[in-house]
């Protein structure tokens, strides 16, 4: 689980640097002024995309948490002292990354 989670977290870092980054080349191209102004549309379109699909493999990561562990015989699953934590955890993580590339992609 929390190698899929740190995995997600990258995913999301590295759409949110893709999708600045085609900020930073429109200021670049503002900056000089011999040339037009282009959007870089293409950039903002992959970094939300990768941020969302950070979301999706940090569901993923929960649902295949949840169905291990339910496969395990009740012995054999650590006595945790709050159980739902980890469930929390994962949504929030999920949904700030959907909140992300929501604001992504009016900005």
């Amino acid at each position: 689980m929390l190698g899929w989670v740190r995995t997600g977290l990258t995913v999301m870092a590295f759409g949110f640097v893709v999708a600045r980054f085609g900020l930073f080349l429109t200021l670049l191209t503002a900056a000089d002024r011999t040339r037009d102004i282009h959007s870089h549309w293409l950039s903002e379109a992959l970094g939300v995309m990768l941020v969302l699909t950070g979301s999706v493999i940090i569901m993923g990561a929960l649902h295949n948490h949840r169905h291990f562990t339910s496969t395990l015989p009740p012995e054999a699953v650590a006595k945790m002292d709050i159980p739902w934590l980890v469930s929390f955890l994962a949504i929030s993580i999920a949904l700030v990354g959907i909140l992300l590339s929501v604001y992504l992609m009016f900005t």
